[in-house]
């Protein structure tokens, strides 16, 4: 995509603070275009004074309501007739312990992380494919998380709507024709100083959670408490999300932040350990006539992936 000479148009959304606000300055200091969603228009002002239309095109939407999604593409259509970056940045997290959220506020969360970045690629895919010009495509880059590959208690129904949201992104990719040239990443942060940390939607604890040695009540004052310590910053995480979409073969998941780094290597450590240890058992299931080297044989699996 770095090979084109035109300003790129980049859709965003969740831009009014955070990553999606750092995203958006460093894409306008590049010269290049950003079609902002943001339920709060008034909240990007500042931003607008300094970067005015056409260059930056603020549009209302909530990602969990589907028609303001379809508008903001539509208005994308009739400004710029082409699009080569899509962000799902929107979302926010709850926290507390399972037994303490009600279900309507667990849904909601999927609402917005989940629902609302999917309806948003199913329309950038439809534009990358059918308004952008044959093979031009473009890039779909979701926000997850570390807790969207290892998850963590007290962000239970968060770390599930990331999870959820790499599953689908995994997907997504499988069913893109090659010459499309449509491709989606997934990003996972690590611990970095947002809005979103003060914008949790937290509920107390249960009685029998409510002791400060308990495992979630642990987490919350370690990762959240007042000692807490970011480890990333904003704009530098902007910066490499621009440097990853210009890749022509991106990676289907990028860590930014070494403790996101950390954290998912020792997830991905330990299911491997935990294959090897029980692996008798895993192949124990096999029907007559399918043992583990038949199933390999029929699968194109190698040595070298046991």
């Amino acid at each position: 995509m770095s090979a084109n000479t035109e300003a790129r148009i980049w859709f965003i959304t969740g831009t009014s603070s955070g990553l999606g606000k750092a995203l958006t300055e460093s894409v306008l200091a590049a010269g290049e275009v950003v079609v902002a969603a943001v339920r709060n228009p008034a909240s990007l002002a500042e931003l607008q004074s300094r970067y005015p239309d056409p260059k930056l095109v603020v549009c209302q939407v909530d990602v969990a309501d589907v028609d303001q999604i379809n508008k903001a593409f539509e208005t994308i259509k009739t400004r710029f007739g082409r699009l080569d970056v899509v962000v799902n940045n929107a979302g926010y997290a709850v926290s507390g312990e399972i037994e303490g959220i009600p279900d309507d506020a667990a849904r909601r969360q999927f609402d917005v992380n989940f629902w609302g970045p999917v309806n948003v690629c199913k329309q950038a895919v439809k534009f990358f494919r059918d308004v952008n010009p044959s093979g031009r495509g473009g890039r779909i880059v979701n926000m997850s998380a570390l807790v969207g590959y290892t998850a963590l208690p007290w962000l239970a129904f968060y770390s599930a709507s990331k999870f959820a949201l790499e599953g689908f992104t995994h997907a997504l990719n499988q069913e893109m024709r090659p010459e499309w040239n449509i491709k989606a990443l997934i990003i996972e942060p690590g611990g970095v100083a947002t809005k979103i940390v003060d914008n949790f939607v937290s509920f107390p604890p249960p009685p029998a959670y409510s002791d400060p040695s308990s495992p979630s009540q642990a987490f919350k004052e370690l990762a959240f408490g007042p000692n807490r310590v970011w480890v990333n910053v904003s704009d530098r995480i902007a910066k490499a999300v621009m440097r990853i979409v210009d890749e022509p073969e991106p990676p289907l998941r990028l860590q930014l932040g070494t403790d996101a780094w950390i954290y998912v290597g020792r997830m991905a450590k330990q299911t491997l350990e935990d294959g090897k240890k029980w692996e008798d058992l895993t192949h124990s299931t096999g029907a007559d006539g399918f043992d583990k080297e038949t199933v390999m044989k029929m699968f194109g699996a190698s040595s070298a992936e046991e």
